[in-house]
């Protein structure tokens, strides 16, 4: 294939980049390096860190700033020490994380952990360090992207581009705590939000063969939709102001997708049964409510959160939804509309992914 491309996608300047202001232009990738992929882009899902970090929500961003870590595409470029035995001509995907230290004395890289290095560098909004081959890390909303290749993985061939992406960042971050925390045949799961991660959360859990999934939400106008992606059960917080009481003692496990910092959480501990376990993987901008301590000792309650996954574990569920059928629900939107649908996102009218279609090089 040819390497006679530019990078270009769409830019975030400033804050105002999330209402809709972000600029197509060339950008200058990371130094190639030998061990890296180019990868023709052809699809790339919207996640809620897209927004987070467009309006510097959690940090003040690196502008100009190319967003976008739901990435799967066709790898037109591959260096001589290239990992996980990628040709030119496969379909890959990269997700939220495009590097590591990979050092063989890093506690976390060592064992398999590096979506918890120290040194992580997110595939947008990021800078390698030069012994990766410097430069600034760039992101989906665009033709290329360039990746180490210890961080980007092949997509199975039961996977439609469309689907395969949004997984890369939203579904792993629900599928890595449900597996790590026993979900499965006679657990109770519950899963707050459903939303672009909730909807994963339900749906997993459902192929995951949970006795009982319960969708926790402030209404209950998505109630038929989670039913339909495995819920046995829809608990709406605004319509029940005894929810909490009337649902004490029920879930083994919980999986809070939400990202308000306004959230019930003394009201979801209450939910838990003894040595249940509260896991929080939406990531608010400002601080999560306080709890009283008893809300945990009581019952022996855990809580705890979850970091998307390691390229393994990555692997791992791309590998289970393509043998279990899992399929993400989605809306795509051709790249050249990013802008509104960006816009879109923001005023919650995904149902439940939105995923960027580059129409030029999906057609090829």
């Amino acid at each position: 294939m040819t390497t006679d491309y530019t990078f270009q996608g769409w830019m975030g300047l400033d804050k105002s980049a999330v209402d809709g202001n972000m600029n197509w232009q060339s950008y200058e990738p990371k130094t190639w390096a030998e061990s890296d992929v180019d990868i023709k882009i052809t699809h790339c899902g919207i996640c809620g860190s897209d927004l987070h970090t467009l309006r510097s929500g959690w940090a003040p961003t690196i502008y100009p700033c190319c967003v976008g870590h739901e990435i799967v595409g066709i790898a037109v470029k591959v260096g001589s020490k290239v990992e996980n035995g990628i040709k030119v001509g496969d379909r890959v995907g990269v997700g939220a994380q495009s590097d590591s230290c990979l050092k063989p004395d890093c506690e976390e890289c060592s064992q398999g952990l590096e979506n918890h290095c120290q040194h992580m560098v997110g595939t947008y909004n990021g800078k390698y360090p030069d012994s990766h081959g410097a430069g600034g890390s760039f992101g989906g909303y665009s033709d290329y992207c360039r990746a180490p290749s210890h961080f980007v993985m092949k997509i199975p061939d039961a996977l439609s581009s469309e689907d395969a992406a949004p997984m890369l960042c939203g579904g792993i971050t629900v599928f890595s705590p449900l597996t790590k925390n026993g979900a499965g045949p006679g657990k109770k799961v519950g899963i707050v939000g459903i939303g672009g991660l909730g909807h994963f959360g339900l749906l997993f859990a459902k192929a995951l063969g949970c006795d009982e999934i319960v969708a926790i939400s402030r209404t209950s106008t998505k109630k038929e939709d989670a039913k339909k992606m495995g819920a046995t059960k829809v608990i709406a917080t605004d319509e029940d102001l005894d929810w909490a009481t009337h649902n004490a003692k029920s879930l083994d496990l919980i999986v809070s997708t939400v990202s308000s910092p306004k959230m019930p959480l003394e009201q979801y501990l209450q939910l838990l049964r003894v040595n249940g376990q509260f896991i929080q993987v939406g990531a608010p901008e400002d601080p999560v409510p306080a709890f009283h301590a008893f809300s945990l000792i009581q019952r022996g309650v855990k809580m705890g959160g979850s970091c998307i996954g390691s390229p393994e574990q990555i692997r791992q569920m791309l590998d289970f939804a393509a043998g279990k059928g899992v399929k993400p629900w989605i809306q795509q939107r051709p790249l050249k509309e990013a802008n509104g649908t960006v816009v879109d996102m923001a005023a919650g009218k995904a149902r439940y992914r939105y995923v960027l279609v580059n129409e030029s090089h999906a057609k090829q």
